[in-house]
């Protein structure tokens, strides 16, 4: 007897939250596929699907704060880039000196 293997089911949630990520991402489709677990060709059909119908995926609906705080973690990242900078340029400025 041989077993029928059932396809993957995968959620309209999940679905509709990865062709919002494959759109919106800057890496290719095939990567976001990859990340995902899912085949790039099925990621390209959803995609085309939703085009094809003019829709649009589902915003998700979290919760603001966490933009909040995404905005929050980039600013201190942004300052503290800059703070790295001034410390590479000041530690050359003293080498020089030093010599």
């Amino acid at each position: 007897m041989s077993k029928s293997i059932k396809p993957n089911q995968y959620t309209d949630e999940f679905r509709e939250s990865s062709i919002k990520l494959a759109l919106e991402s800057d890496q290719p489709v095939s990567k976001t596929a990859e990340e995902l677990g899912i085949n790039k060709s099925t990621l390209h059909t959803w995609i085309h699907k939703y085009q094809q119908k003019g829709q649009r995926p589902a915003q998700k609906t979290e919760p603001q704060h966490l933009y909040d705080e995404l905005k929050v973690l980039r600013k201190d990242n942004k300052r503290l880039q800059q703070e790295r900078d001034i410390l590479k340029k000041a530690a050359a400025y003293f080498a020089k000196e030093s010599m």
